[in-house]
């Protein structure tokens, strides 16, 4: 007999390497631009192609599973996930490397949902599914967390394409316990496949992202803008449209009547995007504008992780005593004074990160994972009997989506108010490119060409700017935590029975009139 716990490292394993991919390039960014000659735009894409085409793919893939086994997809989405991981750590050039990403978030999107179907399949008795369950939303979140640690490390000693390299022997060794371990289907189900629905939710997640990094360009061009936008929403009402119609529902959008279903997904998205957006600016701050090593940025990062893992199960426990809504809510409002605490006070005396800021990144951890396990927790127990599966899609989407529109929005507000900051002095405004007003590498990379006085003029104006951008974007992050934490509570809260009485008299009368 197979033993449950094995199965579980196998799958706890498999999803690590997901989570981790979707934040292991924010301490690499800069090395990688370097060598690459990656542009401002490109940039965002080698980071963002990933997590984008996992949330589009999800939902559909999941059925798939169901169709084909969660097992069998499981492994072949680790093989297509080793082979993309090989040919980004090799890539050339910014655009074969944005398609190996884009290749990556296919074998992620086949592996993820079958990473839970196999836990429920795999644990017969309800409390230790609880626990596995608790465990795999740790490790999903967590996991995001340590992966600028994890990329810092790697640096350190090997070249960029290591954070890619790695997955390869970790794939190579999966794979045959997966084969041993993980247990055939007992059934398989006739639910077809929807191809269709989920290339709609892609295209539609596409075109808003290219409408909001377009929106944060200096020159705006107004038909790249609204062309985007629009393509994005129409494929998104199509998708909407198309589910409402199914017989054989990806997303069944009756589930978000429920308020604290819907509140719980909003959370996860929110907790999620704030991470993903603040790690990917954080990274670049402290390693342009402070001047930290990759292996000195990911260690000033962990904090948060470190903080997230330890929320994780933490949460678990709470919830059973106090129940979502307070966890969720106090875990959100931790999280956005711990970015707000970043912004009080300067390092300390010869220290580039002080242990005050440490302090505020593990406080802003620990608010982060614990939401991230109490939204998940709600998702589950506020579905109906019967939609778990569904239910488990729409979480793992929410926290995917969140991570495409964190990177894309806090990646663009980034940008928005570098260019807008960054003021050149009058003697070097004739003698470096234009580049120089789309991100700090350009112009650090620009410095390094001109002479000592004017490299140094230059990099202060860059760094300067930078410093402007990241205050924006960490106090943007910080009010949607707080901002959040008031709507979760009102979605959240209990309806009186005098006010629904009263409610539903108006609305007869209504209906009578």
């Amino acid at each position: 007999m197979r033993n449950p716990w094995l199965v579980l490292v196998v799958v706890a394993t498999a999803l690590f390497l997901i989570v981790v991919d979707a934040t292991v390039l924010f301490t690499a960014l800069p090395v990688l631009t370097r060598e690459l000659g990656a542009s401002a735009s490109a940039r965002l894409w080698i980071v963002n192609i990933y997590p984008l085409v996992v949330a589009g793919l999800l939902p559909g893939l999941g059925t798939l599973g169901d169709r084909l086994g969660h097992r069998r997809l499981f492994m072949a989405g680790l093989l297509v996930f080793g082979a993309a991981s090989l040919a980004s750590a090799f890539a050339p050039s910014p655009a074969i490397l944005i398609a190996a990403r884009a290749l990556l978030g296919v074998g992620g999107a086949m592996m993820m949902p079958a990473t839970l179907a196999i836990i429920r399949q795999t644990f017969e008795d309800p409390g230790q599914r609880a626990v596995a369950i608790g465990i795999w939303a740790s490790i999903a979140s967590g996991g995001a967390a340590i992966g600028p640690v994890l990329g810092g490390a790697l640096l350190e000693h090997f070249w960029w394409g290591s954070v890619f390299l790695i997955n390869v022997p970790v794939v190579a060794l999966v794979l045959p316990l997966a084969l041993i371990l993980v247990p055939r289907p007992a059934s398989l189900s006739a639910r077809p496949w929807d191809l269709v629905a989920s290339l709609q939710v892609m295209l539609g997640l596409f075109g808003l992202v290219c409408a909001i990094k377009e929106l944060a360009k200096r020159d705006l061009f107004l038909p790249g803008l609204l062309l985007p936008a629009a393509g994005g929403l129409f494929f998104l009402a199509l998708f909407v449209r198309r589910q409402n119609r199914a017989a054989h529902r990806l997303i069944d959008f009756s589930l978000f009547r429920n308020r604290p279903f819907a509140a719980a997904v909003g959370a996860a998205l929110l907790a999620s995007m704030v991470l993903m957006g603040f790690e990917l600016v954080l990274g670049q701050h402290l390693q342009l504008v402070l001047g930290l090593s990759p292996l000195e940025a990911g260690l000033a990062i962990a904090p948060t992780p470190i903080g997230a893992f330890l929320a994780g199960p933490l949460a678990g426990l709470l919830l059973h005593r106090a129940g979502a809504r307070p966890v969720t809510s106090a875990c959100l409002l931790l999280a956005g004074l711990g970015l707000g605490g970043l912004l009080l006070g300067p390092p300390g005396a010869g220290e580039a990160v002080s242990r005050l800021q440490l302090a505020w990144l593990a406080l802003f951890g620990v608010g982060i994972g614990g939401a991230m396990t109490a939204a998940s927790s709600a998702i589950m127990t506020e579905s109906p009997p019967g939609r778990a599966g569904m239910a488990a899609s729409t979480e793992e989407v929410a926290f995917e989506l969140g991570s495409t529109f964190g990177i894309a929005v806090f990646g663009s507000l980034m940008t928005a108010v570098y260019t807008a900051r960054l003021v050149l002095p009058v003697k070097l405004a004739d003698s470096v490119p234009d580049t120089v007003r789309l991100s700090l590498d350009e112009a650090l990379g620009a410095a390094a060409a001109l002479p000592a006085p004017m490299a140094e003029l230059l990099a202060g104006a860059g760094r300067g700017a930078f410093e402007a951008a990241f205050d924006a974007t960490t106090a943007t992050a910080a009010l949607l935590l707080l901002a959040g934490t008031v709507f979760y509570r009102l979605a959240t809260r209990e309806r009186r029975p005098g006010r629904a009485l009263r409610a539903e008299g108006a609305g007869s009368a209504a209906r009578r009139s």
